[in-house]
């Protein structure tokens, strides 16, 4: 036994040696593989079996609305002492940025003051009404782990298995179900939110209506959220998945724009993997499957999914596979889309599948928390991480100009149903419009690349075509076009009216890059 420990620690001492003689800020730029393989995976598996069993046990011993009562009590002598000190600053969450899915590091919480909310919990599965009640910092594998088991799913299931219900309930939240349901702030029944003079109110489409439709896209600066109500559907153990190759632009752009209308389809997504190249794939679920079409695709060791979807565009042929339902909404996730090939090159090689990919991926936080000034500045420079929403109509628009100042491949496609309302993020008219959600992640590939320039480019495309820029993201627009993208009559008058301006920052200030420095 004690050879192999010799061996093991002769490594250790000699990695440390190196990170020493080149420096820690070097090894994590231009070696982060080392450090997220060493460190970062044991880490976040750590954190998933503590946060799961943790989940399991509350709600199973049913102390979750007990507790939750009480910690909304906590938040309003929170916002109280606020009020009673003298209400010198801004509020927010005491959730530390890093902790976000976010790439962004919000430097308002060090001058805020930060009220703690520690609410995680699924509080209530109502099956008669058809709605869930859930705390602000449940995530969606919690809840897919959850409402799967016992036959319910959420109409719109957002990918990441770490994003939270406050996020996407305060930012939004996107599926390939969404050509259906719409956004994920369209599945939402109720909010419960503790305001700025401490005070806890409920908001449906009935009672408190302008606040209802004034929450989402706020970003938490018209009251903290405590609670939601979102609709579940029932829930099949299948999703029959066709994919399917298409070649040239403007056939890609009708193909994915027939594909988004057709309401027989219960998931519909694309793949661009070059201007010309693209995978539609559109699924419905099932209860039964062919058992020689069978892909488990969530298991540890499967490639990871859009590698496994490029193979059909490379074979230039379809196909029709049956995956189960938990693992179809998070195809995505083991690889964090394509982002960890940039972390871990060799992450989808087959040996390393086989032994370490129950491991993968690395939480988003942590690699936050780890990145360092060095990365930060890097990815600030020379990575893209945006989805744009835009009407369908203007999709090929659209893709051209993605191509023509990131070309960032592949990228995401994503059909949503746009209802009217009178919130930040509605059409144009009065009728509801099918637009589509554009994400790029990855290194640009064009030579003129300048981050905040080029950004600004598509943000001014998105504006002219009345499209929308999700907010986790980097946001270069000056105040005047911000608020020229987004509606911002009900949340400034809202704003007035609930005494917000002394306790919450307006959202532009809170999320835009020529805002926060």
């Amino acid at each position: 036994i004690m050879d192999p420990l010799l061996c093991l620690a002769g490594v250790v001492v000699t990695f440390l040696l190196w990170i020493r003689i080149k420096g820690l800020d070097y090894v994590i730029v231009h070696q982060r593989w080392i450090f997220v393989c060493l460190f970062l995976l044991p880490l976040s598996v750590v954190f998933d079996v503590y946060y799961y069993v943790r989940a399991w046990l509350i709600f199973k011993m049913c102390s979750a609305p007990k507790l939750h009562d009480q910690r909304v009590r906590d938040i309003q002598r929170q916002v109280r002492e606020w009020k009673k000190d003298g209400s010198k600053t801004h509020m927010c969450t005491g959730r530390p940025g890093w902790l976000t899915v976010s790439l962004r590091v919000g430097k308002y919480k060090k001058t805020s003051k930060n009220i703690m909310i520690n609410m995680m919990d699924i509080l209530e599965v109502d099956t008669k009404r058809q709605v869930v009640r859930v705390e602000p910092l449940a995530n969606m594998g919690q809840v897919t782990a959850l409402l799967t088991s016992i036959g319910w799913t959420l109409p719109v299931l957002p990918e990441l298995d770490d994003l939270t219900v406050g996020g996407l309930v305060m930012g939004t939240g996107i599926e390939s179900s969404s050509h259906i349901y719409g956004l994920f702030q369209h599945i939402c029944v109720a909010f419960e939110l503790v305001l700025a003079d401490g005070s806890l109110v409920r908001c449906t489409e009935e009672e408190n209506s302008d606040l209802f439709h004034a929450v989402p896209w706020s970003c938490g600066t018209l009251g903290f959220l405590v609670a939601a109500e979102v609709k579940i559907v029932p829930a099949k153990p299948w999703v029959r998945l066709r994919y399917e190759p298409v070649r040239g632009l403007e056939n890609i752009c009708k193909r994915f724009t027939d594909a988004s209308k057709n309401k027989q389809n219960t998931f519909v997504e694309g793949l661009q993997y070059g201007r010309d190249a693209a995978v539609v794939m559109t699924g419905t679920m099932t209860d039964h499957a062919e058992p020689d079409k069978i892909n488990r695709i969530g298991l540890h060791f499967k490639p990871w999914f859009f590698k496994h979807v490029e193979g059909y565009l490379k074979r230039d042929q379809d196909g029709v596979e049956y995956i189960p339902l938990r693992q179809y909404y998070h195809r995505h996730t083991r690889s964090i889309f394509w982002e960890l090939q940039d972390i871990i090159p060799f992450g989808n090689n087959p040996i390393f599948r086989w032994l370490f990919g129950w491991m993968v991926p690395p939480k988003i936080s942590l690699l936050k928390l780890t990145q360092g000034e060095t990365i930060r500045r890097l990815y600030e420079q020379h990575h893209v991480v945006q989805d744009m929403l835009v009407p369908m109509k203007n999709l090929q628009a659209a893709i051209t100009h993605f191509h023509q100042n990131i070309d960032v491949y592949p990228l995401w496609l994503c059909p949503f149903l746009l209802p009217p309302g009178r919130g930040m993020v509605h059409p144009k008219g009065q009728e509801e419009e099918l637009y589509v959600d554009i994400g790029a992640y990855g290194e640009p590939k064009v030579k003129h690349f300048e981050a905040k320039a080029s950004t600004r480019q598509l943000e001014k495309f998105v504006r002219d075509v009345h499209g929308f820029q999700m907010l986790y993201a980097d946001v270069y627009m000056g105040r005047e076009e911000f608020w020229e993208m987004f509606d911002g009559r009900l949340y400034h008058r809202l704003r007035e009216e609930l005494g917000c301006k002394e306790a919450f920052p307006e959202v532009y200030d809170k999320i835009c890059k020529s805002a926060r420095h």
